[in-house]
């Protein structure tokens, strides 16, 4: 549940306050930008290797649809089942349908946002369903109850200790803050789990439409695990995630390795293309894929919004981001999170909905500085800004919402705002009123007092520019 703008203002203000998820934060993400810029001070052109990703990027995207019939046409080829989903309960319906067809009442999970946005475990636990995550950062915040508070590191907001203390309360294992002892109570958890699951659900990182092929990025070895002992796959992807060749594969996997997490290349690779062949001793029986929309074609039919769907989910904007290192994840109370989050959630929600998010942001561009695919985030905010206050906003509606934050009130300050600035006489007499008045202006009531709460406030000058010119001595 996205909240309003004041229930949000009141969340940023308390986690805001919370010193220790600020310093945990600031040691990750800190950790994690330096590791970024070494990984990419280590290639010999990595400006144009984010060009050579961007291109792939808007060549996919120019030709979606034809892509996502490709990719269908050779995944069914290869015994893979496609299913699309057009909302999030779709994809819900189409996941629990798979479960009862199997008869199955255990899920283990890989890593996917997809399945955030499904709200996939609370709908199948509703149903008499188990899901389980076995991504490290993903079971920690299960065990809290919690959603992931970063795209690429769901627990980021948590130290050692406070998953030590998480541990021994919900595993009723012994308090350690040794970290290859916390690894293996969760690997103790988890191993069983992945024998008795009778299916596995991932993300997909991409889709590649001329091989059909699924690709999975991680790190843990969870995927493998997720992908190929349960005996039924179902891997969970928005329909942005297709790309046109085999080729365009190795810059992307270079760009989101090195983005996400400072590496060359990550531990584990996995490519699906098949169910189990009668000739292979272990894989599923059964592999199935999801695409899903939920709002992605809306977002699509926009020239400029669309390089929203750039993103390839790397995490290297929240990482970068002044507001985000200072009011983690939960504020956003959103599945994305962030400087991508400020500009994807408002797009799928509706701005009428999310369209706050969008002011959340300094506009300072270190997210456009590392994006590994040069999304112009600075310049989408903007534009969704405008077309939230504005009825329609290039000729045309397009984000759900788009004029619902119109301020009667602000239409007028702009309205005087023009009348003032396109006439010189009354402008000039405004100004010096103003600089006469200016020690009478009250400086801590309506829109100066936050502002006042921190910085000195704004007095309006004595003399206008002009006066100053002309008393400047003539040389």
């Amino acid at each position: 549940m996205i909240p309003n703008p004041t229930q949000f203002k009141r969340d940023v203000a308390r986690e805001v306050h919370n010193t220790t998820q600020r310093k945990n934060l600031k040691h990750v993400t800190g950790l994690i930008r330096e590791r970024r810029n070494a990984a990419f001070a280590a290639i010999e052109d990595g400006e144009g290797l984010r060009e050579i990703g961007k291109a792939i990027k808007q060549e996919s995207l120019s030709r979606l649809p034809e892509l996502l019939e490709q990719l269908e046409s050779n995944l069914t080829r290869k015994g893979i089942q496609v299913h699309w989903a057009e909302t999030t309960d779709q994809a819900n319906q189409i996941v629990l349908e798979i479960c009862r067809r199997r008869g199955i009442t255990q899920v283990i999970k890989g890593k996917s946002m997809v399945s955030e946005e499904m709200e996939l475990n609370p709908f199948l636990a509703g149903h008499g369903i188990e899901a389980i995550e076995a991504d490290l950062g993903e079971f920690i915040v299960q065990l809290a109850e919690k959603p992931p508070s970063h795209i690429i590191a769901p627990a980021i907001h948590l130290n050692k200790e406070q998953i030590a203390e998480l541990f021994e309360e919900k595993l009723g294992e012994p308090y350690t803050v040794n970290i290859e002892e916390m690894t293996a109570m969760a690997r103790r958890v988890l191993r069983g789990k992945f024998q008795s699951a009778g299916m596995g659900v991932t993300g997909v990182n991409f889709a590649i439409a001329d091989t059909g092929t699924i690709a999975l990025v991680e790190n843990e070895g969870n995927g493998r695990m997720v992908t190929s002992v349960p005996p039924v796959h179902v891997a969970l992807m928005g329909l942005e995630k297709v790309i046109a060749h085999i080729a365009d594969l190795p810059p992307l996997i270079r760009l989101l390795c090195r983005s996400a997490t400072g590496q060359s290349i990550s531990t584990y690779f996995n490519w699906i293309s098949y169910p189990r062949r009668p000739e292979e001793k272990d894989g599923p029986e059964e592999v199935h894929l999801v695409i899903l929309d939920n709002g992605r074609s809306t977002i699509y039919a926009d020239a400029e919004l669309r390089e929203t769907l750039d993103c390839i989910r790397c995490g290297a904007c929240l990482n970068i981001c002044p507001v985000y290192s200072r009011i983690g994840g939960y504020s956003y109370s959103s599945i994305y999170m962030g400087p991508i989050g400020k500009i994807l959630t408002p797009q799928m929600a509706g701005l009428e909905t999310a369209g706050h998010l969008t002011g959340a942001s300094t506009l300072c561009g270190a997210c456009v500085e590392v994006c590994p695919v040069k999304i112009p985030i600075p310049n989408l905010l903007l534009r969704l800004r405008q077309e939230a206050n504005q009825p329609t906003a290039a000729g045309k509606e397009i984000v759900k919402g788009a004029g619902s934050k119109r301020s009667s009130g602000e239409a007028m300050v702009w309205a005087g705002w023009k009348v003032l600035h396109s006439r010189p006489a009354a402008y000039l007499a405004l100004t010096r009123l103003a600089g006469l008045a200016g020690g009478l202006l009250p400086q801590r009531v309506g829109p100066l007092k936050q502002w006042s709460k921190f910085r000195k406030p704004p007095r309006p000058a004595k003399r206008t520019l002009h006066q100053l010119l002309k008393e400047r001595p003539h040389s």
